[in-house]
């Protein structure tokens, strides 16, 4: 026998639809119309954490999803880092910009740039769009974003490319970890974790639930070679690895 779902989670689709996805809409459109002239007359960091954290914790707390997190005390918001992250559904972004608390740029595909009001805020707090397509254009686009890094605003990867439809974790792309060791900025592994069940890649299905974040011990990388990359792309991919594996999915 099978115990049929509450009814309150039958009727949620009615809430996405109907409540969320409007809700959504409206204040992606309003932080973006703050954060930009915040960016150019006063601060992109003030636009990134009074306007576009907020926006990420607004969409957060509107499922709701309960946000865990561990090893926060780990991080100084006064450095910055190249932080890397796992990525198993388009929620990891509102989860770790909300709630991570640095200030941060995105390292983004091309296509988010094209995205009404999301682009315009998003160029002018200074994330970075690349086209994955183009190595050359990347390497550019990633190399003046760095040019600009003031301290404490650090760079936000997700190095494995695209979302891992079955929740295993997939090989690193090496860009993120070149760009530490050139820049000697310590690398901050992040595991995720719950954000499939969030919204899983593919579906708009979304449901309310509960993630983890675990923010591992930084890297320092100031004195690794290029020669490196390799061997720093490896020891953090296990370190997130190991992450998964030891958090059970909530």
């Amino acid at each position: 026998m099978t115990t049929s779902s509450p009814i309150w989670l039958r009727l949620y689709p009615l809430w996405m639809w109907l409540v969320y996805l409007p809700l959504a809409a409206l204040v992606t459109i309003v932080s973006a119309v703050l954060a930009v002239p915040l960016a150019l007359l006063v601060s992109p960091r003030l636009a990134n954490l009074w306007v576009a954290a907020n926006w990420g914790r607004m969409l957060t707390r509107m499922v709701p999803v309960g946000v865990e997190l561990e090893g926060r005390e780990q991080i100084d918001p006064g450095r910055s880092y190249v932080v890397v992250a796992n990525h198993q559904s388009q929620f990891d972004i509102p989860v770790v910009y909300g709630y991570s608390g640095l200030d941060l740029r995105w390292v983004a595909k091309a296509e988010v740039g094209r995205i009404p009001f999301v682009a315009a805020g998003c160029r002018a707090i200074g994330h970075v769009f690349i086209d994955r397509a183009n190595p050359e254009q990347a390497r550019q686009a990633i190399n003046r974003a760095v040019e600009r890094l003031k301290p404490g605003t650090g760079l936000m990867f997700f190095p494995e490319g695209t979302r891992s439809r079955s929740g295993k974790l997939q090989s690193f792309k090496k860009g993120a970890f070149r760009v530490a060791i050139d820049q000697g900025l310590p690398v901050l592994p992040v595991t995720v974790t719950g954000t499939r069940d969030i919204l899983p890649a593919d579906t708009l299905r979304l449901r309310p639930g509960r993630v983890r974040v675990r923010f591992h011990e930084p890297i320092p990388t100031d004195q690794l070679s290029v020669e490196q990359v390799g061997e720093l792309r490896r020891r953090v991919h296990g370190i997130i690895e190991a992450g998964l594996a030891s958090v059970s999915e909530p």
